[in-house]
């Protein structure tokens, strides 16, 4: 059976506890950072003026050609351990630099809102 396409999360919403562990998501940021030695990278992104990050574990995407400072595209699941900020790691590792990301951001919020109203139509029709 295929895993899940994963459900769009923002870098500044992964750190919540809304994320469930083993959770399939999709996110994106700027590679601030990679240690191929624990095969591990950073992802951040800038929200109101705050800078967040995500810890994105990279042993299924090796080897990885790593481009400081560019965007990239991430999917894959979750992974909390006690005392830690959560990894996500990742099936899929993409740069996408030249993305629009406020435009990404949008696109988002847009497709939240579809489905949101989707499920609403569906319970009412079922009531």
């Amino acid at each position: 059976m295929l895993p899940s396409p994963g459900v769009y999360y923002f870098p500044w919403e992964i750190k919540s506890e809304s994320v469930a562990d083993g959770e399939t998501l999709r996110t994106f940021g700027r590679l601030r950072s990679y240690d191929m030695a624990q095969s591990e990278a950073i992802l951040t992104a800038l929200h109101d003026s705050v800078q967040h990050q995500v810890r994105v574990g990279t042993k299924l995407v090796e080897p990885f050609q790593a481009q400081l400072g560019s965007v990239y595209v991430a999917l894959g699941e979750t992974e909390h351990k006690a005392g830690e900020e959560p990894v996500l790691q990742a099936r899929v590792l993409t740069c996408v630099e030249g993305m629009n990301l406020p435009l990404l951001e949008q696109a988002v919020q847009e497709q939240r809102r579809y489905f949101q109203e989707r499920q609403g139509q569906v319970e009412s029709s079922a009531s």
